[in-house]
C-alpha cells in the first residue's frame, strides 16, 4: 500500500522527473575541447551543501560490483581519485567508466560529444591526474570529494549544456537497454514489465547512502522457490522510477511535505489535486514543518490559519470527495535499509477532524502575558518531556506514538504521560505546554468528566481539589515572603502522599497568612482554602495513581492562572 501511493502520487505530480531521469547536484564540470583536451573544472557549487541541479539519466543501483554512471559519476569512478585512501580500487572504478565510454564510442562513432569523451580518457591515469592537477581548483575540490554534491560531468568547450543531460545522449542509453528483460507481472501497477533486482537508494539523515526503502536479501532465509533479490517480490522498472523518484522528491531539501522529529523523518502527502487537499499539504507542513525565521510578527497566527482550514475541512466549507485520502509515512535510520516507524492512511476529511481534535485537547488557559491559546504541536511536546528541552534525545518510539495519537485521533502514548510528570517533578516546573500535555491525555482516556481549558471549580475529583489547594498554599507564602519553600520541599510529596503532606503545610500557611499585606487577602485566601477542602468528599488521598498526580499537577496549573487577577477581582470573589 506504501508502494501504491508513493506511485500514484508520481503520476499525480507532473513536475517531477520522466522515466529514467532525475534531478542530480553535479558540483564540477570538466570542460573539455573536441579533441578531448582537459581545459579547466567549473565550480557549480551553490552553498556549502548544495550545488546545481541537473535533469540527468537516474543512476544505477551499485551492490559490491561496480557500475558506472551514465556520463556521470564520483571521483573515483571519472578521475580515478578518492578520497578514501584507496588508489587501486580507484584505478578499478575508472577502468569501468572508461570501459563504458569506450563501448557507448564504438556503437555511436559519429557523435561528437562522445568522440571527445573518447579521446580524453586515451591518455594514461597518470597524464589524467597530471592534467587536472594543475587546474587552480584541484585544490578545493580535493576537500570537496566527500560531499553529496561531488559529483563530476563533463562540458565541451562552446557548449551550453552539460554531455550528462543532453537528451539525444541520454536517449542513447534507452535504445541501448534490453527491451525483453526479465519481463513479470509487477505488484505495484499490476502491469508486465521488465523487473529490478536493486531498488534505488534513499537516504535520510542517519543513515547510509545506500540506504533503501525495499532492499532484497539474498540467502537470508527470504529466499522464495528458489527465486533471488527482486524475483521475490516482482517489482516493475517504471513502478520502481515512479515510487522512489517520488520519494526522494518529498525528502528533497526544501520539501514541504516532511518534517523530523529527533531522528525520524515524515513525508505527507494527498491522494489528489483538489483545493482541500493542496491546503492540507500546506497545513501540516506549517503545523510541524520548520518555520520561517523571518516569521516573528505574530507566531500564531500561522498556526491559527491552520486551524480554520482543518476545521474548513471537517465541517466540508472545503469540498472534499470520499476518495480523497491523506498519508504519512515514519522513517527511520537503520544498519542497512530503512525502516518504516509509522504509517497512516486516512480519508481527508477524518484526517481533518483528527487534527482539529488535537488542537482541542491541547488547549489550555495560558499566563496573561500570552494573550489568547497558543498550539501546542508534537516537537514542542516532546520538548517539554526531555531534559534540557531536547526534542532529539526523546525516549526512542515515543515520537512517532505521539504522531500516531495526532493524526489518528486516539489515546495519548502512556509514556508521554509519564515523562512529562517526571519533568515536573525534576524541574519543579509544570509550564503551559506540560499542563496541555496532561489535560490532553487525561481527557481522551476519561468520558465521564472532561477537564476544562480554565479552572473548574465543578471538579470534585480528590487529586484535583489538592492541586489546586497547594496552589493558593503556594501563593499565600509568595505574596506573604516571596518564597517558594512549600513548592520546592513538599510538592514532589504532595502530588503522591497528600494525607502525609498537607497537614503539616496546612499549619504552615497559617502562619504565612499572619504576614500578608492585608486583612482582604487573608479573607480571601482563608475563603478559597475552605471551598476547596469543602468540596472534599472524603479526607486526603493516602496515593495518588499516576493519572491522579497529574490531576493534581492541572489543577496546581489552572489554581494559580486562576489566582492571576487583580486584588479587586480577589477581595469581590
Amino acid at each position: 500500500m506504501i508502494l501504491k501511493a508513493l506511485y500514484d502520487y508520481y503520476h499525480r505530480k507532473r513536475d517531477l522527473p520522466q522515466f529514467g531521469r532525475e534531478l542530480k547536484q553535479i558540483g564540477f564540470i570538466i570542460v573539455i575541447d573536441q579533441s578531448g583536451k582537459f581545459v579547466r573544472f567549473e565550480d557549480h557549487r551553490l552553498d556549502k551543501k548544495t550545488a546545481t541541479e541537473f535533469l540527468v539519466k537516474k543512476h544505477y543501483s551499485r551492490s559490491s560490483a561496480p557500475v558506472a554512471n551514465w556520463l556521470y559519476d564520483n571521483s573515483a569512478y571519472v578521475l580515478g581519485i578518492s578520497d578514501k585512501g584507496e588508489p587501486q580500487k580507484a584505478l578499478k572504478y575508472l577502468a569501468v567508466f572508461k570501459s563504458k565510454i569506450e563501448d557507448i564510442y564504438r556503437q555511436y562513432p559519429q557523435q561528437t560529444d562522445l568522440s571527445a569523451l573518447h579521446a580524453f580518457y586515451q591518455q594514461s591515469p597518470e597524464d589524467l591526474r597530471q592534467a587536472v592537477e594543475q587546474d587552480p581548483l584541484w585544490e578545493t575540490i580535493k576537500k570537496e570529494l566527500n560531499k553529496k554534491y561531488s559529483t563530476f560531468s563533463f562540458r565541451i568547450k562552446g557548449d551550453t549544456q552539460i554531455v550528462a543531460e543532453k537528451d539525444e545522449l541520454i536517449q542513447l542509453a534507452s535504445d541501448n537497454a534490453d527491451a525483453s528483460g526479465n519481463q513479470k507481472i509487477c505488484l505495484i501497477s499490476g502491469e508486465r514489465d521488465n523487473i529490478v533486482e536493486l531498488t534505488t537508494a534513499t537516504m535520510i539523515p542517519g543513515s547510509q547512502a545506500i540506504a533503501k526503502l525495499v532492499a532484497f536479501q539474498v540467502n537470508s532465509g527470504y529466499d522464495s522457490y528458489g527465486k533471488q533479490q527482486g524475483a521475490n517480490a516482482p517489482i516493475g522498472e517504471q513502478a520502481e522510477f515512479a515510487y522512489s523518484t517520488a520519494l526522494n522528491h518529498m525528502l528533497a531539501q526544501g520539501s514541504r511535505n516532511k518534517f523530523m522529529v529527533g531522528n525520524r523523518t515524515f513525508v505527507f502527502w494527498a491522494s489528489s489535486d483538489s483545493d482541500a487537499s493542496a491546503q492540507a499539504e500546506t497545513s501540516l507542513f506549517d503545523m510541524l514543518g520548520i518555520k520561517d525565521k523571518d516569521d516573528t510578527d505574530n507566531p500564531d497566527a500561522g498556526i491559527e490559519q491552520v486551524r480554520k482550514v482543518f476545521k474548513a475541512i471537517y465541517s466540508g466549507e472545503l469540498k472534499t470527495s470520499l476518495d480523497d485520502r491523506f498519508y504519512i509515512l515514519g522513517l527511520a535510520p537503520n544498519s542497512a535499509r530503512i525502516a518504516v516507524a509509522y504509517w497512516s492512511e486516512l480519508p481527508l476529511k477524518v484526517f481533518a477532524a483528527n487534527i482539529v481534535k488535537h488542537f482541542d485537547d491541547m488547549e489550555i488557559v495560558q499566563p496573561k502575558s500570552n494573550q489568547g491559546f497558543s498550539y501546542m504541536g508534537l516537537r514542542a511536546m516532546l520538548s517539554a518531556v526531555t531534559l534540557g528541552g531536547k526534542a532529539a534525545d526523546a525516549t526512542p518510539n515515543l515520537p512517532e506514538a505521539i504522531a500516531k495519537s495526532i493524526f489518528q485521533g486516539i489515546a495519548y502514548p502512556n509514556p508521554l504521560l509519564a515523562a512529562c510528570i517526571r519533568r515536573i517533578r525534576a524541574e519543579q516546573s509544570i509550564g503551559t505546554t506540560r499542563a496541555a500535555i496532561i489535560k490532553a491525555f487525561l481527557n481522551r482516556i476519561q468520558s465521564n468528566q472532561k477537564i476544562e481549558i480554565m479552572l473548574n471549580k465543578d471538579n470534585n475529583n480528590p487529586a484535583y481539589l489538592c492541586g489546586r489547594l497547594f496552589a493558593v498554599l503556594d501563593k499565600i507564602q509568595d505574596d506573604a515572603n516571596n518564597a517558594h519553600t512549600i513548592r520546592e520541599r513538599y510538592m514532589n510529596a504532595a502530588s503522591a502522599t497528600p494525607a502525609a503532606v498537607f497537614p503539616t503545610i496546612l499549619n504552615l500557611s497559617n502562619h504565612h497568612a499572619e504576614n500578608l499585606a492585608s486583612e482582604g487577602s487573608r479573607i480571601f485566601y482563608e475563603k478559597l482554602k475552605q471551598e476547596i477542602m469543602g468540596a472534599m468528599e472524603q479526607e486526603f488521598p493516602a496515593h495518588l495513581s499516576l493519572h491522579d498526580q497529574g490531576r493534581f499537577f492541572l489543577g496546581y496549573y489552572q489554581q494559580r492562572q486562576a489566582l492571576f487577577t487583580s486584588k479587586k477581582d480577589q477581595t469581590n470573589d
